[in-house]
């Protein structure tokens, strides 16, 4: 088992507030998180995570009655107590921030996403992973994301639409393009190719380039 890694660490903080982790508990949180990271949900067993954490099978059982049910108590508050807010925390100050042209903005926005992913892959890794099959994980996170980001970053389209820096896309509509981009980026970047000889810096130019061709005022 490796060390308490940074999100776990904000997660126990998190919960002292409400209810301290026992020192099985957090184990068997990392061991989950671990064994889900590199295993997708269908291909991880309760034995595994037991074996990980250094527990007893049952111990978990005691918690929790099926892997499904792991999964929800213990990844889903992962998600809307740490995923969710850390995933917006900076990035709601780079929303907020000025930028006296939209490449600055796409830049910044990358660089934040880049560094978040590097940082708490494991975690965003089950995310990418489980989403798409668990509508608990998708409503929450879809909450919180359209509440703390979509309508900032609405705001920043909209001020470099007036600016005359950009064509006149809706903005829900160009934020999508936008995303739709970075991320498919940062997946490949992280998830797809991770080994890769990557030049980062290039790479960040190659995508910024290829947004503004698609939103910048033709001439």
């Amino acid at each position: 088992m490796s060390e308490v890694e940074p999100w776990l660490q904000e997660l126990l903080r998190l919960n002292d507030e409400e209810e301290k982790m026992t020192d099985k508990q957090i184990k068997i949180v990392q061991a989950a998180v671990e064994i889900f990271s590199e295993k997708g949900f269908a291909g991880s067993s309760t034995s595994e995570i037991a074996q990980k954490a250094g527990v007893a099978e049952g111990t978990i059982f005691r918690h929790y009655k099926t892997k499904k049910e792991l999964l929800l108590s213990i990844v889903a508050p992962i998600m809307t107590k740490l995923i969710a807010p850390f995933a917006v925390k900076d990035f709601t100050k780079v929303l907020d921030a000025e930028y006296p042209s939209v490449e600055q903005f796409l830049r910044a926005i990358i660089v934040n996403r880049m560094e978040f992913a590097r940082k708490h892959f494991a975690v965003l890794k089950i995310f990418l992973h489980e989403i798409p099959f668990h509508n608990e994980l998708r409503e929450q996170f879809q909450q919180t994301f359209a509440t703390l980001v979509l309508e900032r970053a609405y705001k920043a389209i909209r001020h470099f639409q007036a600016e005359g820096q950009i064509i006149q896309l809706p903005a829900p509509t160009t934020m999508r393009l936008i995303i739709s981009t970075i991320v498919g980026f940062l997946v490949t970047r992280f998830l797809l190719a991770p080994n890769a000889d990557w030049d980062e810096d290039l790479e960040i130019q190659y995508t910024i380039d290829f947004i503004m061709n698609g939103l910048a005022l033709r001439k």
